[in-house]
């Protein structure tokens, strides 16, 4: 993995942010440097983790103080997003490290989703702090809708797939979660006014093991009857968390279609959906489900 480098447009111009943000990649070049050493790695790595989220965390709290002080209009949506990252996020990321002993994979997945944060979250929701840009939460979702949708996910994905998931963060911002191959639907709905659009983002390995499990027999590759049963799952997805959550009344299905990853995250380039759920699934990876209107 390359060292990640300081850019001038990180820069907010507020001496505390900027140089709590100058640490951070600091913290997160020395981690890059302690993983490819295999003698050092394993201890050095775990104590530079600690290192990092506790001064992660020093940062979110100095940086909510400043807006606070400025009164910034957009404060409690801002912290919404530290708290995820803070109390959902890290702790995931921690359970994958101590789970697999600080393995290499393990120690680059870390740093691969904190560099990836860092990087959107200083460019885009840090920058609107000092209007050098726009926040792209706009979306003021209240949280008992934000938590009814995700436990209606949560027993959709038991029901249909017969797997256990749980909430990885409800401010996913579109970064790539894994490497390997992704599959995306797009479904679109209309009503007589407005539109709507759900994606669902998974792993091709989730497809795999999720049809093997309701076929009863291995699949070794996702092709054109796979991607069709999972297009029929998705619709039945959507029927089946209305029971829980009315994201679709009154609205039509229109279109159902597999999009690349490149152009779900184009969804993300004006401001993000009004819902954006990351889930981990037991050992199977991620798991992505969004709302756009």
């Amino acid at each position: 993995m390359e060292e990640i480098k300081w850019n001038d447009q990180f820069n907010l111009g507020v001496e505390i942010i900027d140089r709590a943000h100058q640490k951070l990649f600091s913290i997160v070049n020395k981690l890059v440097a302690l993983s490819e050493d295999p003698v050092k790695q394993p201890y050095a790595c775990r104590e530079g983790i600690k290192y990092f989220k506790g001064y992660t965390l020093k940062h979110f709290a100095e940086e909510e103080e400043y807006m606070r002080k400025i009164a910034y209009r957009k404060y409690e949506k801002h912290k919404q997003i530290h708290d995820h990252m803070r109390d959902i996020v890290i702790p995931d990321l921690e359970r994958e490290l101590d789970e697999e002993n600080y393995s290499e994979k393990s120690v680059q997945h870390f740093m691969g989703v904190c560099i990836g944060w860092l990087n959107v979250h200083i460019m885009v929701e840090d920058r609107a702090i000092v209007n050098k840009g726009s926040a792209k939460w706009v979306h003021n979702t209240p949280g008992e809708e934000v938590a009814s949708l995700a436990k209606a996910i949560i027993q959709a994905m038991n029901k249909l797939f017969h797997i256990n998931a749980e909430v990885v963060s409800s401010h996913y911002s579109g970064k790539n979660f894994y490497p390997g191959m992704k599959i995306c639907y797009r479904l679109s709905y209309r009503s007589k006014k407005d539109s709507l659009q759900i994606f669902f983002v998974y792993e091709d390995r989730q497809i795999l093991r999720g049809l093997s499990k309701i076929l009863g027999r291995p699949l070794e590759k996702v092709d054109r009857t796979a991607l069709y049963a999972i297009k029929v799952i998705c619709e039945k997805f959507v029927d089946d968390i209305k029971t829980h959550f009315p994201v679709t009344d009154g609205y039509s299905l229109e279109k159902s279609e597999v999009i690349s990853f490149a152009q779900f995250r184009r969804t993300f380039d004006m401001e993000y959906p009004v819902y954006s759920f990351l889930f981990g699934l037991e050992n199977q990876g991620k798991f992505v489900f969004c709302v756009r209107l």
